[in-house]
């Protein structure tokens, strides 16, 4: 079985070659898309393809910080660099004849010579297949990690907003434990403010029962509580399903909703208006907690 993930995730990994350490950290947020962000050395800039790829494919959705960072351990050191000593010689001689010309100190002439274009040339760092099988298994170890971090965070999620559902309803039954009160609410309501305006002996009766009885079946909440009881347990069976995320409830949490508005439109009762406010408080609580589901 499924249990919905969180978009917030984090994992890191590390391995040691003796000479090289590398380290893989995996970081992300809520988004609606897959917003990823890579930092990695140059060396592995060709691989940023097959790294995007990859988690595309494995995190779905989140704003996603990716950093691979390679610390040289050992004593090895690569041959970096190399000097074109003409050109330098060429630079330096330019650079000479100005400072005589314009009688000026000739002082560090060298060092501005080797930073002058071309002069020292980096030799082109190259990934060995070796290597790269290294930062890739580091790579998949640091996403087990994280997908483990959003799976923790999807149970934490899954049991919050299960509970909440729970509240919600149990407030329904709240409702109808008020319910039978309206209907009588309603008829003394009515007849005090007709017997008020026009007196007891000008109303008909019969009239009066023919629009009592339309008027309460336009505030029936029959309907609506049925709906609302089977939205909420389609929020929890779709929790336990393998198609189970958080757009597909988000979807589910709106019906919800409109069926606690329409609740509350027709309640017509203290009491019940009170339990449809409670509902209200935790569908908006569910809600904030489905943005960060996956």
């Amino acid at each position: 079985m499924r249990m919905i993930k969180s978009m917030t995730g984090y994992g890191i990994a590390s391995f040691d070659s003796g000479n090289s350490k590398y380290t893989v950290e995996i970081k992300s947020l809520n988004s609606k898309f897959l917003e990823l962000s890579l930092r990695l050395p140059k060396i592995f800039s060709e691989k940023e393809f097959q790294l995007r790829n990859d988690c595309s494919k494995q995190i779905e959705r989140g704003k996603v910080n990716l950093s691979i960072n390679v610390e040289q351990t050992g004593n090895t050191v690569k041959a970096a660099a190399g000097i074109d000593a003409e050109l330098l010689k060429h630079y330096y001689g330019q650079l000479k004849a100005v400072s005589t010309e314009l009688n000026e100190p000739a002082n560090n002439l060298l060092q501005l010579a080797l930073g002058l274009p071309e002069v020292v040339k980096y030799d082109e760092e190259t990934v060995s297949e070796e290597e790269w099988k290294v930062v890739d298994k580091t790579f998949q170890q640091a996403m087990i990690a994280f997908q483990q971090f959003r799976t923790d965070e999807g149970k934490v999620l899954e049991q919050d907003v299960k509970m909440r559902i729970g509240i919600i309803l149990d407030n329904l039954k709240q409702v109808e434990v008020h319910e039978p009160n309206r209907v009588p609410v309603i008829r003394e309501r009515l007849n005090q403010f007709l017997n008020d305006a026009i007196g007891r002996e000008a109303v008909d009766q019969n009239r009066f029962e023919q629009e009592l009885i339309y008027y309460i079946d336009k505030l029936d909440i029959t309907e609506e509580k049925t709906r609302l009881r089977a939205h909420c347990d389609y929020f929890i069976e779709t929790l336990k399903n393998d198609d189970a995320n958080g757009k597909k409830l988000g979807f589910i949490s709106q019906e919800i909703g409109r069926e606690i508005n329409t609740l509350g439109s027709k309640a017509n009762d203290a009491n019940i208006q009170k339990l449809v406010v409670g509902m209200k408080e935790e569908l908006e609580k569910i809600k904030e907690q489905l943005l960060n589901v996956l």
